[in-house]
């Protein structure tokens, strides 16, 4: 009897250990699920990261910023709700003429070769060879500132064994010899730009005639010689952003066409040439002439990169030249920074850059505007796609 009592009292105290023994695993249970699902989301996350985002050939009208803003442009799909641009007529530089001046070469082929089936974009109606892409970009450059400064020329400076044919008639091709490959193409588009203001005062020629050197993948939506009169003391102007590695973005430069202006902008750029040279090389593909830029204008003594943080227009004297600053907001608006720093679009923006894969944009853009002839519901096209890397 009382061995039964003593092994039914055993099995209850096994029974207990047994329970006792689960409640650790029950504790341990959800943790290991939140581990094992951690962890696939971990390899998940690593095979996102390893498959490349696609680039798109056709356009994605997305979320607007800025809207709510009252300095910022207002979208609904395409239509502009509120004006942009009250000035429709020119009023560059009262009466001197402001000429644009851009570096490009086309590489490898010539542009009457056949269209390869395996490098062909389709924008519209229209099919494009690479080098046709970048002639289209480039052509439509001109067009937009034919558009919003008719008494404007465009100068290309190129290569003299690039074979380049402009039909436009504002626009002339300057040959000027040098090293025009792609790793070398930042170093002497620098060069190109001294040696065309060198031939300036050579030339002597009488009147003044303004110079904005540019990227040819631009659009001028708006008249811009205005700041040639709205500050009259500078001789040459920079646009900056609130970034702290690349502040100053070197797509834009504009010269005031006198003598004096002429010459400090051509001594400035040498010096930006030399830091380039002796200390940005390496970087001589992509962003060397930013960063000599940069250098150039931070090793100035009494120059404050605070000043850089703020969208305000400012004049400084460095190397011997009066530099105006002008804000990228306004004058190298850029369409994903519209979306970021720039909190959308603002109203009096002059200049949209499509820098990187978004030269796609403004060909669409240029299309846009010849079906529409409205620049505010093509920046509302702009605004609204430029999120997006495309395949050009």
């Amino acid at each position: 009897m009382g061995s039964r009592r003593d092994y039914r009292s055993m099995r209850s105290c096994s029974g207990w250990r047994r329970i006792l023994l689960l409640i650790p695993v029950l504790f341990l249970l959800p943790h290991l699920s939140s581990l094992l699902g951690i962890s696939s989301d971990s390899a998940r996350s690593n095979d996102a990261r390893t498959i490349p985002s696609k680039k798109l050939d056709h356009l994605v009208l997305g979320p607007v910023a800025g809207q709510g803003l009252s300095d910022r442009l207002h979208c609904r799909g395409t239509k502009a709700l509120n004006k942009t641009h009250g000035s429709t007529s020119p009023v560059s530089g009262a009466g001197n003429g402001v000429s644009f001046v851009t570096v490009f070469t086309v590489y490898n082929t010539s542009l009457g070769n056949v269209k390869s089936s395996n490098m062909v974009s389709v924008v519209g109606n229209v099919t494009y060879s690479k080098p046709e892409r970048s002639m289209a970009v480039l052509d439509a450059f001109a067009y937009f500132i034919q558009v919003t400064m008719p008494k404007s020329n465009v100068v290309i400076l190129t290569d003299p064994a690039s074979d380049l044919s402009i039909q436009q008639s504002n626009v002339m091709v300057q040959p000027v010899q040098g090293d025009y490959s792609r790793g070398n193409l930042m170093l002497q588009r620098i060069r190109s730009y001294i040696t065309f203001l060198e031939m300036k005062l050579e030339k002597n020629e009488g009147g003044i005639n303004h110079y904005i050197f540019t990227d040819s993948d631009i659009a001028v939506v708006d008249d811009i010689g205005a700041i040639f009169d709205k500050h009259p003391s500078f001789h040459l102007a920079l646009t900056f952003r609130n970034n702290k590695d690349q502040p100053l973005n070197s797509g834009f430069i504009a010269v005031r066409g006198t003598r004096e202006g002429i010459l400090r902008a051509k001594v400035f750029l040498e010096e930006v040439l030399k830091a380039y040279k002796t200390k940005y090389m390496k970087a001589s593909r992509m962003l060397g002439d930013q960063l000599a830029l940069v250098w150039v204008v931070k090793s100035h003594p009494s120059f404050d990169a605070k000043r850089f943080t703020k969208p305000q227009a400012f004049t400084q004297e460095i190397a011997g030249a009066s530099v105006l600053f002008l804000p990228c907001a306004l004058y190298n608006w850029t369409p994903p920074e519209g979306a970021g720093q720039f909190h959308g679009m603002p109203l009096d923006v002059k200049i949209v850059h499509f820098k990187g894969s978004r030269k796609r944009l403004m060909l669409e853009a240029w299309n846009f505007y010849k079906s529409t002839s409205n620049i505010p519901d093509m920046l509302c096209l702009v605004l609204g796609s430029g999120r997006t890397k495309y395949d050009f």
